[in-house]
């Protein structure tokens, strides 16, 4: 076999990104995954009922302020613009997400201006000084009501366990507003491809230097037949989990048709506990530029990972940390020729846009660090970079 062909494990953006790049100097390159598919967890395909593009592993809106990552993904294909409103069911009715100034006026029946929200949040705050936890940090910036009407019921399906055991940077992640700006996100640039994030990703593979192998489960035993490995599963999984498995929320789906519209929106949060499923897509939306008859609606629920499960939300609880530091170290001295890219193989929680940019700086940096003559020693959390 050719020592100087490159062996890429994961056909996601990740993997996409670094074989691209290397197959554009010169090298070979071999992509594999076990799926029988390309593109990762933002694999969308037509319905062959409805013809609605369907996100088959959860919803996927682009959305990043790095221009540089943008104009990549836009040179692999169309993105349309898309503006994600999500709507929330609670038990108090329903309301507008991301918390904003319209949720809660609606809430307690109030018309405050946004300069007088804050002073107005001031009464119904917890006094906790240095939240330790998501829910005292909850607690100290929205009060009772709003935590328990919005947040409670939805993180401990989402997560599976009670908000206390998570850290209180997860909140942070959700943006909460003091004026009437229902989009998600705050990002310049947002939209959805036109004909699908596979499309993209099938672009980015398309190179007379990749090739690309589906059904094909990875075995590290290979690793010595390639002149460097890039690997994008899990990481707990390439150690043969050597140090316990790494905590992971991971999702499952009931889908049906329904003719016309189904619920008005995207996606519908349900935030109840009593609830048994977090969140309904209704997958037409995400595309508002096309016209259905019929429409695919889908219930998400989440578990733990379990045997097979396809791991998706890293937990990252303090046990999960102390597993991972074990791994980090043990990865490090090993000295194989491999890099760990992507969301799994680092344990973190990543957007699209994130993965792309990590990738092609890590490509740069791999490039820069190679030569004929040299062979690269693996990383581990793009640590140089």
């Amino acid at each position: 076999m050719d020592r100087k062909k490159y062996l890429v494990v994961g056909a996601g953006f990740s993997g996409a990104v670094i074989a691209r790049k290397l197959a554009e100097i010169g090298n070979k390159v071999l992509v594999i995954d076990k799926r029988n598919h390309i593109a990762g967890n933002c694999y969308t395909e037509r319905d062959a009922n409805t013809n609605v593009m369907v996100h088959k592993y959860g919803p996927h809106i682009f959305n990043t302020n790095n221009k540089k990552v943008w104009d990549y993904v836009n040179s692999y294909g169309k993105m349309r613009p898309f503006i994600n409103k999500v709507i929330a069911n609670t038990d108090k009715g329903i309301f507008s997400m991301p918390m904003n100034l319209l949720t809660i006026n609606q809430f307690f029946k109030t018309k405050l201006k946004p300069f007088e929200v804050a002073s107005f949040l001031k009464e119904k705050q917890k006094k906790i000084e240095n939240p330790k936890n998501f829910e005292e940090q909850a607690l100290a910036f929205l009060g009772e009501e709003l935590y328990y009407n919005f947040f409670y019921g939805y993180t401990k399906k989402q997560w599976g366990c009670e908000p206390k055991e998570l850290p209180a940077s997860i909140l942070k992640r959700l943006p909460i507003r003091f004026n009437y700006d229902d989009n998600y996100y705050n990002s310049k640039y947002q939209g959805i491809p036109e004909n699908g994030y596979t499309e993209i990703v099938e672009n980015i593979l398309n190179h007379k230097n990749i090739e690309v192998k589906l059904g094909q489960e990875y075995n590290k035993k290979v690793n010595s037949a390639y002149k460097h490995v890039f690997y994008s599963g899990a990481l707990d999984a390439y150690f043969d989990y050597k140090y316990d498995r790494l905590g992971y929320r991971t999702v499952f789906f009931e889908e049906k048709l329904e003719n016309g519209d189904y619920q008005g929106n995207a996606v519908i949060n349900y935030c109840e506990e009593k609830v048994p499923f977090t969140r309904i897509h209704e997958h037409k939306h995400f595309a508002p530029w096309e016209i259905h008859e019929k429409t695919i609606v889908v219930k998400e629920y989440s578990k733990e990972t379990e045997g097979e499960d396809e791991p998706y939300y890293p937990k990252r609880l303090t046990k999960d940390k102390k597993i991972l530091e074990q791994y980090k170290a043990y990865a490090k001295s090993c000295q194989e020729n491999v890099s760990f890219v992507g969301r799994l193989a680092t344990y973190r929680y990543l957007d699209m846009d994130k993965v792309i940019a990590e990738a092609l700086a890590y490509s740069d940096y791999f490039i820069s660090k190679t030569t004929p003559e040299t062979n690269f020693k693996g990383e581990i959390f793009s640590d140089n970079i």
